[in-house]
Formats: structure tokens, sequence, C-alpha cells
């Protein structure tokens, strides 16, 4: 396709279906985002799905930076990971309850961290996560 009849119907489609954000339901009863993205019958790609999650894995890194850089710079890659995937999992509200736990993270004793994370709600509600998380913080590998 030309570059020029791309950018045509690029602005033709965004003026014509709009630009949205959070999904929501066309007029035709289908769940709907971005610009007319049909996600009942067209879903998204592969790639697409690798996109969103690069995203927001960039994004909680950011909330964390923000919310707690100094229990998060010090940590090594390994429990890093589990901040992230916490963070990604109950989002930065969620995981800035675990007070108590992020203090002992911060302390260095992952052996009382990984318990703490054991000991919670979330690890009821996630398993089998919790279990793989929680061996990640208290070995850091």
């Amino acid at each position: 396709m030309e570059a020029t009849l791309l950018e045509r119907i690029k602005e033709q489609l965004v003026r014509h279906e709009g630009l949205r954000l959070k999904p929501y339901r066309c007029t035709a009863g289908k769940l709907t985002i971005g610009i007319g993205r049909n996600l009942d019958d067209c879903g998204i790609s592969q790639t697409e799905a690798y996109v969103l999650l690069e995203n927001d894995i960039q994004n909680c890194e950011k909330q964390l930076l923000d919310e707690i850089p100094e229990i998060y710079n010090p940590l090594d890659e390994v429990r890093k990971s589990v901040l992230l995937n916490m963070c990604f999992n109950l989002g930065i509200g969620g995981l800035l309850r675990f007070n108590n736990t992020l203090a002992i993270i911060a302390a260095g004793d992952w052996e009382r961290a990984a318990n703490g994370m054991l000991a919670s709600k979330w690890a009821k509600q996630v398993g089998r996560r919790a279990i793989e998380l929680s061996e990640l913080m208290r070995k850091g590998k």
C-alpha cells in the first residue's frame, strides 16, 4: 500500500470511527476498542498482545520507580521481576498494601518476605503463582 493512501484512509477512519482508549459496545453491539477494532470478531494478534504486554510492564516499572524507588532500585533482577509481576497482577495500589512485606524486602530479609507473600489473601487467590514468586524472592534465582 502506498504511504499516501495509508495516511488518507487512517485520517478517514479516525474521523469516522473515533478513537476510544477503553472498550465499548459499538452500535452493532460488538466489543470495540481503539479506532473501530472489533474485539468480538477480530480480537488482537499475538504481536499486538506482546506490544501491550511490554507497555504494561514498562508502566509497572514506572509506577514502582515513582512509588517505592528505595525498595525497587537496590533489588537484583530476579527480585525486581517479582515486584513487577505482583504490580502487574495487583496494580500498584494493591502491591503497596503489602507494606509489612515491602519493609521486610527493603531490609533484605528474603525468607520473611517470602513468608509474608505466602501468608496473604493474594497468595490464596493466585495459588501457584504466589508459590513461584515467593521462591524467587526467597532464593533470588
